[in-house]
């Protein structure tokens, strides 16, 4: 994002959605984020790209470098209902998506709504809780609506699930589903702060939490306004067919046992126009769909054994095979 904007700048959510006003907006929500989130402009812009392609953010990594902060903090940045939900081993799938309970009064069953209705939900450390809870969501992420006792209800618009999850090394976790997976637009890792991030981050933090200080800076029905112009991104036959090419390679690669979905190309391309519009663009270029592959795939894609076993975790065999596949997949000439 090429805008400077003050944490605290005003919206002005009647202006009709054009490039100077998305990218102002956007460019908002990011500062305000970035006073709790020290130094990661990366993971910022990419819990933005997830909020306004109509994705849902993976973050994994070790405890305490700012995973549930983030989520916080995007919550805290817009003006709409946030639930957060604390995956356990006890949490039960009615906890997530609510129940039918009997009123004797009125001799009628109601529903009552579980912390799956909010705009923004927060699903901390969703994988330490076992898989029957964590596929309560999964019908939820894709339909964006809950079926209880064959009644089906739609979740808030705009629907933005940010899960957490530690590595699956650590004790008590769960392996996410597939299908679970590829519910996610994306994942990212915050890592560890530079030296001067956290040292900033002592001196900040000592006394008083960051995120008391944050007050919202956009609506839910500007960010509807926002999704539906980065909607309406343009982008050429070339640039699909990148795309699909990209997931096509993965898919008779020899190291990948399970390549990218179809439904993992739609997210790329989704993502992809969120991320044009970032930079300033009405346009997709290949470049936008090339640096957004390892954040869109990586967590859907399963390595072989055999490229797993050559002194390389998973995850980097994953990550070698994505780069292998960015470089060798022809980018078309016309892309406009």
């Amino acid at each position: 994002m090429t805008q400077s904007v003050s944490p605290n700048a005003h919206i002005d959510e009647s202006a009709p959605v054009d490039a100077d006003t998305f990218a102002r907006d956007t460019a908002a929500i990011a500062a305000s984020v970035s006073q709790v989130i020290d130094g990661k402009p990366a993971a910022v812009r990419a819990a933005l790209v997830c909020l306004l392609a109509e994705g849902h953010l993976l973050i994994e990594d070790v405890p305490g470098v700012g995973k549930t902060m983030l989520a916080r903090a995007l919550a805290a940045s817009v003006d709409a209902t946030v639930r957060r939900i604390q995956f356990t081993p006890d949490l039960l799938p009615g906890d997530v998506t609510g129940v039918s309970v009997y009123n004797p009064v009125d001799r009628v069953f109601e529903f009552k709504p579980g912390a799956i209705f909010a705009h923004l939900v927060i699903a901390d450390e969703i994988n330490r809780s076992s898989p029957k809870t964590q596929s309560a969501l999964l019908e939820a992420m894709e339909e964006r609506q809950v079926t209880v006792d064959g009644t089906s209800r739609p979740l808030p618009d705009p629907f933005l699930v940010v899960a957490t999850q530690n590595p699956l090394e650590m004790e008590g976790t769960y392996a996410l589903p597939e299908a679970q997976r590829d519910r996610f637009m994306m994942r990212i890792s915050m890592g560890y702060p530079d030296a001067g991030a956290e040292a900033l981050m002592l001196r900040q933090r000592d006394a008083v939490n960051p995120l008391d200080a944050l007050r919202p800076v956009i609506d839910a029905t500007r960010v509807r306004a926002l999704i539906a112009w980065a909607r309406g991104v343009h982008l050429s036959p070339a640039v699909e067919e990148y795309a699909v090419g990209l997931a096509r390679a993965t898919r008779s690669h020899p190291d990948l046992r399970l390549g990218a979905s179809p439904r993992a190309t739609l997210q790329l391309v989704r993502a992809a126009k969120v991320w044009a519009a970032l930079d300033g663009r009405e346009f997709v270029i290949p470049d936008d769909v090339a640096v957004l592959l390892e954040p869109v795939f990586a967590h859907r894609v399963i390595a072989a054994r055999s490229s797993a076993s050559r002194g390389r975790s998973a995850p980097e065999a994953i990550a070698a095979v994505l780069q292998s596949i960015a470089g060798s997949v022809r980018v078309p000439l016309a892309t406009r």
